[in-house]
């Protein structure tokens, strides 16, 4: 028995000087110390466990930040992958997408990107209740594949490819602000300058 309990922390021991974890354990570097996060549905379980995420590895989430995260669209789709030789169950296919944007000062969009996943399952229609609890499950199970999707892509960015980023939103903010000032001028002196008569022929 001391053996093979041995064997067993030897083993965990060479697999983390390797770098392996296990899916969902140990901390996610985020070199952004603090995000504010808003979404759409601000009591939903996905914001909830973005925040999770952010404060358990270190991020300060406060209306404060100068940067916010905005879960701004889930959607779920679902369709029919194939059907059985009774036609009393199938297979469905069932995706979850998840619309994020990183906003700025002044409200300026920054960047955005679409997370998806994808999972099938069967529902058998002489089991219903059990079919629609695997599909609840199966939800969750997606949802949480989602936020650590979210969560490696926030990991890549750092506080300086924002600030980067928050130059170059104002400066096309500005750009477009001077080419519409420029535009309404222009239309200004247009409707300021005098209209010419029709000519007058004369009438024999």
């Amino acid at each position: 028995m001391i053996k093979r309990n041995l064997m067993v922390i030897g083993l965990a021991a060479l697999l983390s000087a390797c770098g392996f974890q296990l899916r969902g354990t140990g901390n996610t570097q985020f070199a952004l110390n603090e995000l504010d996060l808003s979404a759409r549905n601000a009591y939903g379980d996905t914001v909830k466990e973005v925040r999770q995420v952010l404060e358990t590895n270190g991020v300060n989430v406060h209306s404060g930040a100068p940067y916010t995260l905005v879960l701004a669209r889930e959607s779920q789709e679902q369709r029919t992958a194939s059907y059985t030789t009774n036609a009393r169950s199938a297979e469905y296919q069932m995706i979850l997408h998840l619309d994020y944007e990183i906003r700025g000062a002044k409200d300026l969009l920054l960047t955005q990107n679409q997370l998806e996943v994808q999972k099938y399952y069967v529902q058998d229609d002489n089991n219903l209740i059990g079919s629609d609890q695997e599909a609840a499950q199966l939800r969750q199970e997606m949802r949480r594949d989602l936020v650590q999707q979210l969560a490696q892509h926030l990991q890549l960015i750092t506080p300086q490819q924002l600030d980067e980023l928050q130059v170059q939103a104002e400066a096309k903010a500005k750009a477009e602000a001077d080419a519409a000032a420029a535009a309404a001028e222009a239309q200004r002196a247009r409707d300021a300058q005098p209209q010419q008569s029709p000519l007058q022929l004369p009438i024999r």
